[in-house]
């Protein structure tokens, strides 16, 4: 067995070790039924993501982690400003709405970080990723105010800043 296939079954290995671990916080119920079958959908996720090709080095992104919390901080900051923003326009008589579906490349040059970058749009109130391919996402926007400020590009920036190295 040479370098290769070790690292490879590491990854593994600590793929298995954090599905196991969030599949028992997020269960917390520990029935011998319900543990086997924890066990066989986090071995059937290691088996799809194994047949899929997810497991390449792109997936191991350690380099990540020190720079996530300040990450987490400014999204957790926006998603707050944009629920006030969405709120704001819902409760309002004439709903100024405009809804607009825009396209740019993503900063990202990794697959990482443009999910990760498709993701935070999702989880930000008024806009969701429909489509990534080939480095280009399609986002709808509830209006055209945050279409255009997401056009400006931030969180762009701060997910390359976060995944690229």
């Amino acid at each position: 067995m040479g370098t290769t296939d070790s690292n490879y079954l590491k990854k593994l290995a600590i793929l298995l070790l954090i599905l196991a671990i969030a599949w028992l916080l997020w269960s917390g119920i520990y029935k011998p039924l319900l543990l086997g079958l924890g066990v066989f959908s986090c071995l059937l996720s290691l088996y799809l993501a194994h047949r899929m090709g997810a497991l390449d080095d792109s997936m191991f992104s350690w380099y990540v982690l020190p720079r996530l919390p300040r990450y987490w901080v400014w999204l957790l900051k926006e998603i707050t400003l944009s629920s006030f923003e969405v709120a704001r326009i819902i409760l309002k008589r004439e709903m100024p709405i405009s809804p607009t579906i825009i396209e740019f490349d993503a900063v990202p040059a990794d697959p990482v970080g443009q999910a990760i970058l498709g993701n935070s749009i999702s989880l930000t109130p008024g806009s969701v990723t429909l489509d990534i391919h080939e480095g280009k996402l399609t986002v709808h926007c509830f209006t055209q105010v945050g279409a255009d400020a997401l056009l400006e590009g931030e969180m762009n920036r701060r997910a390359a800043a976060l995944t690229d190295y």
